[in-house]
């Protein structure tokens, strides 16, 4: 390894999904000897391998990956969390002479350890519960409005029928009597970071279309590797339900909702899960974008340029110095 190398201890690799991380991060891999930590809060689910499209055990032998399967579906994992693990992990590598590679599409966790933490509250079961119960009466868009009202700034980044993050939104505020908002300090830069802005690299399409057709490809792989058939499972377990933070991941919520319907989905019931499944993984992608837009000083790749791959290596030469 080049000097160089050896003195970068962590570089990141972002983007939205079904934007090519996973095969940029085996090539960077291949040349440099990096170790892979995940940055993604469904990855860390055991039993969910399918709806978070986790890298195959082949994929998994070739180069060390972190933070996979380190949680049981019941269990919660947090940013908290998190950034201790990687800010472990990051140290961990680096002593054995190999550089981290962080590879993700969870914003909040890149937030959390670029920026730190605040201190939020903690989460109130009782509280949820009389928030779904009136999200079950009014809906989610009502609540949307009454966090409009409470704390305009996180309602301008949510959708209205996104029912996880206006609920803790709205769950922070009954706590707390504070805005979501003003828990976020607004700082870009933890001086005890292990990773700087300006070594994350994010892949971004240039062509919104280009990504959807790739967000559609993926689901309709899932829906034919067998979602259906692991939230089955994950259901029959008899200890999972809807509300907790694995199920409320993309297509696992709308695998989960389906099958609440339809036990056994007709032609009809499938479309309709297809049809939920994409348009949640654009709103996705559209949030990931958006936070990643708001890092100037990230290096970005466009994800859909014919040579997207050989940009992403050449910007990882630039960090790591030519492979020995």
């Amino acid at each position: 390894m080049t000097p160089h190398a050896s003195a970068q201890r962590c570089i990141a690799l972002a983007g939205p999904t079904a934007s090519g991380k996973t095969t940029a991060a085996l090539a960077i891999a291949a040349r440099w000897p990096v170790e892979i930590i995940s940055v993604d809060s469904a990855l860390v689910y055991r039993g969910m391998d399918i709806g978070t499209a986790k890298p195959s055990a082949a994929e998994r032998a070739a180069v060390p990956h972190h933070l996979i399967d380190i949680r049981d579906p019941a269990q919660a994992y947090s940013a908290a969390d998190f950034v201790r693990d990687a800010t472990r992990l990051v140290s961990e590598i680096a002593a054995r002479g190999r550089t981290a590679l962080l590879v993700g599409g969870t914003m909040l966790y890149f937030k959390a350890l670029l920026g730190g933490l605040d201190d939020l509250p903690a989460a109130d079961p009782a509280v949820r519960a009389q928030l779904d119960a009136r999200a079950r009466t009014e809906g989610w868009p009502a609540l949307h409005a009454e966090l409009q009202r409470v704390d305009p700034v996180t309602a301008a980044r949510l959708f209205p029928n996104d029912a996880q993050r206006i609920q803790r939104a709205l769950e922070v505020h009954a706590i707390s009597g504070r805005p979501l908002s003003s828990f976020h300090s607004g700082r870009e830069h933890n001086p005890d970071s292990p990773l700087r802005e300006e070594h994350l690299l994010s892949l971004e399409p240039a062509d919104r279309g280009w990504l959807h057709a790739r967000i559609a490809a993926r689901f309709d792989a899932m829906l034919g590797e067998g979602l259906l058939d692991e939230v089955r499972k994950l259901r029959a377990r008899g200890d999972l339900h809807a509300d907790l933070p694995s199920m409320r991941c993309v297509g696992y919520r709308q695998a989960w909702a389906t099958l609440d319907e339809h036990p056994v989905p007709d032609t009809a019931a499938l479309a309709e899960l297809r049809e939920r499944g994409i348009f949640a993984t654009r709103q996705l992608a559209k949030r990931q974008l958006t936070w990643l837009r708001s890092l100037p000083a990230r290096r970005v790749v466009a994800a859909d340029a014919p040579d997207a791959l050989a940009q992403v290596m050449a910007v990882v030469e630039n960090w790591l110095g030519r492979p020995a």
